[in-house]
């Protein structure tokens, strides 16, 4: 099979290149998938410049979904069979013609379904209905702030946080995602570039507080944020975007932990607030039958017409180090897919 082996660290006119490999044997547990399309996440542009713990040595396949059709299944396998059109977790190995998942990571996708918005289901809206459903629970009401809302996460975050009735403020950098965030249904679109988006909030809000926020930035972007929560407020982490913008030594390892600030337990008991890690590497690793619990329920409100996906931009695989370069331009609106 072909894939597309990440082989260098850096820019990613220079990090790829489309190599013949063994195509992978199914576990037991798992299926194989003949892809037509995968995703991409801003995970991968950090996996590329290689400040991703979690990525395995070089060279390695990147990739955490695909879309496509069981090509074969493992012995212990229920509920899919082969031929059957599919998105799946990969956690790694997407980015190749053939991929293996575990089956509870995977969900059936209708015949005509979008292999391009399904792509965007997995790792993006899994992460943010995990965030947003299952981590804590959002109430009629409340005001959530989230960060890079016009991102692939983002835009799942702020379609369930209306569906559920909040007054949401999203950020974002630039014109054309203000408007977009409006069209979405963002009641403040706030441009951080122009005025410090806790400034921003804190001139509509007055004396009153924010009840949730999503942070995929880290840092000094997390530390500002908690400092708008008010009591009962919850703040999801699930990223540090603000780590691509360093050379990843010691240095800068320490004024990321520094920036993201110091917390004790008592005082988020005294203000009967919380904070919350999510990463769905863990939770698919550790805990499947959630991953298999959140897809399933993630893919039942995309039919639904809840959660409506927007697709950035498809290309050619061809193209993978031109779709790198648009992910880390951060000049997207929504999800970019590759197919085949």
């Amino acid at each position: 099979m072909k894939a597309v082996v990440l082989i260098n660290e850096g820019d990613a006119s220079s990090a790829f290149q489309i190599q013949d490999l063994p195509t992978p044997i199914a576990k037991p547990n798992e299926v194989l998938i003949q892809v037509s399309h995968f995703g991409l996440n801003y995970a991968d542009v950090m996996c590329r410049a290689g400040l991703y713990n979690d990525r395995p040595q070089l060279p390695c396949v990147l990739g955490y979904e695909v879309v496509g059709i069981v090509a074969e299944k493992g012995k212990d396998v229920l509920g899919f069979e082969k031929g059957d059109f599919v998105l799946a977790f990969t956690m790694f190995g997407g980015y190749a013609e053939f991929a293996v998942a575990d089956y509870r990571g995977m969900v059936k996708l209708a015949p005509g379904t979008d292999p391009a918005a399904a792509a965007a289901l997995a790792t993006q809206y899994c992460t943010a209905w995990y965030s947003a459903c299952h981590m804590m629970n959002l109430l009629p009401g409340d005001r959530v702030l989230v960060h890079a809302a016009a991102g692939g996460v983002g835009t799942a975050l702020v379609q369930i946080a209306k569906w559920k009735g909040c007054e949401v403020f999203g950020t974002a950098s630039q014109p054309r995602k203000l408007d977009y965030l409006k069209q979405q249904g963002v009641d403040h679109a706030i441009n951080y570039t122009a005025e410090p988006f806790e400034e921003a909030i804190s001139k509509i809000l007055g004396n009153e507080r924010i009840d949730a926020a999503f942070d995929p930035v880290g840092g000094t972007n997390f530390k500002k944020t908690k400092a708008l929560l008010g009591s009962g407020g919850r703040i999801v982490t699930f990223g540090a975007s603000e780590w691509s913008n360093t050379k990843g030594n010691i240095f800068d390892k320490i004024k990321l932990a520094f920036g993201f600030g110091f917390m004790h337990p008592i005082g988020l008991l005294m203000k009967s607030q919380s904070v919350i890690g999510v990463n769905m590497l863990r939770v698919g690793e550790n805990k499947p039958h959630y991953l298999q619990k959140t897809i399933n329920e993630v893919y039942e409100h995309y039919q639904k017409g809840i959660l409506k996906p927007t697709v950035d931009s498809v290309y050619e695989v061809a193209n993978i180090a031109e779709a790198h370069a648009k992910l880390e331009s951060r000049d997207t609106i929504g999800k970019v897919v590759v197919k085949w």
